[in-house]
């Protein structure tokens, strides 16, 4: 397994526009190829927003990282401050908290 992290800031966009965005979009990151979840994130108090996506293995996140759909994330002008950070996972104490 391996994970991505990215947050970011609203500029220009509320979070209800967000919501709406992202609703929108879900189908599109649902059938990314060893995509195993992605959870939206949501913080409108600090403005920040992103995802956490775990993959099946590193090379699937480099893949999506190759994409137009994450080439799209980068190019959103309402998303700025823009953090990626990704990580391997321990799977074994994953595993005891149910993590997978």
């Amino acid at each position: 397994m391996h994970m991505l992290v990215i947050n970011f800031q609203l500029h220009e966009l509320s979070h209800e526009a967000f919501e709406g965005i992202a609703q929108e979009v879900a189908p599109a990151f649902a059938a990314i190829p060893g995509l195993v979840s992605k959870t939206f994130l949501s913080n409108p108090e600090t403005n920040t927003y992103g995802g956490v996506y775990v993959f099946e293995n590193e090379q699937a996140m480099r893949e999506y990282q190759a994409s137009d759909l994450y080439a799209g994330l980068g190019a959103n002008e309402h998303f700025v401050n823009m953090q990626v950070r990704d990580f391997g996972v321990l799977e074994g104490p994953s595993k005891i908290t149910r993590a997978m």
